[in-house]
């Protein structure tokens, strides 16, 4: 007899390149169309992951092979000892601050520069912005939210950082148009752009439903990396806080493999590269 029960894939971690920090759940001044967070309608919540918390991380993932340290949220730079988190991680690895930018003025990336020049490692930058269009964009993000990119990325050059652009491709628009108009908006601020700097993700859909268990992938961030979060360690930062994607309460026992079984899966395995983490191999071509 044929079984009508669902049997999902399961992902391995392959190998522990990228730690993902959520410094806040729900903590973020915009209120994205498209993002998959469930946000409660006060914005001033204070669920800050403690400092404590990512040094026993820190110490238990010592022998991991760790790239990249990603501090995420929602939004992770209202974190009030973000500065204190952002030094300590510094002193493991890179580390990559994924923002709405908001909060990055000239003073601000002045700052961070003298943080980065104080270790051996570098900070990278992946700014969410979606689309070129100043309109689009602002209907989908929050009014002013284009130019307050702009401007945390014009901010960042300065410094010579070299930010990544986060674009979520909300109207489902060729990628490849989708790159050569932001070009033309980056040539405009004296940004020089390269492959590497884009990268564009599939808009989450809320209602769809699971599909992985007649889908392959390339690769899955759940395969090279961990998010630790205040509740205890998860698959990605997708399922952060989700009891589907828990691996265990912290880095000393966690998890190695999981079940793809939410929509959130489904999304990653249509997405065709890695969601959240970095390919690095791109900035060595």
């Amino acid at each position: 007899m044929k079984s009508s029960i669902f049997s999902a894939p399961v992902s391995h971690l392959k190998k522990f390149n990228n730690l993902f920090i959520e410094l806040t759940a729900k903590n973020c001044n915009l209120r994205c169309k498209h993002c998959y967070i469930d946000f409660p309608l006060s914005k001033k919540i204070k669920d800050f992951i403690s400092i404590d918390v990512i040094k026993k991380a820190l110490n238990d993932t010592a022998q991991e092979d760790i790239q990249c340290i990603y501090l995420t949220g929602a939004e992770p730079m209202t974190h009030p000892d973000f500065n204190s988190i952002l030094r300590l991680c510094l002193k493991r690895t890179n580390v990559c601050i994924c923002t709405n930018g908001s909060f990055i003025n000239e003073k601000k990336a002045r700052f961070l520069k003298r943080v980065e020049d104080e270790s051996e490692y570098e900070i990278i930058f992946r700014l969410s912005i979606d689309h070129y269009n100043e309109i689009k964009n602002d209907d989908i993000r929050g009014r002013g939210t284009y130019r307050q990119v702009l401007h945390a990325v014009k901010s960042l050059c300065k410094y010579n950082f070299n930010p990544i652009l986060n674009i979520t491709n909300y109207y489902n628009e060729d990628p490849k148009v989708l790159i050569n108009e932001f070009k033309k908006i980056c040539d405009k601020i004296g940004f020089e752009t390269q492959e590497h700097n884009f990268v564009i993700n599939k808009s989450f859909d809320k209602t769809r439903p699971t599909t992985t268990e007649s889908l392959t992938w390339e690769s899955l961030d759940c395969e090279y990396g961990r998010i630790l979060t205040e509740k205890g360690i998860y698959t990605c930062p997708f399922l952060s806080n989700d009891h589907r994607g828990r691996c265990g309460g912290d880095f000393s026992d966690f998890a190695d493999k999981t079940l793809l079984e939410t929509p959130f899966c489904s999304n990653c395995i249509e997405n065709k590269h890695l969601f959240f983490g970095i390919d690095f191999n791109k900035f060595s071509n």
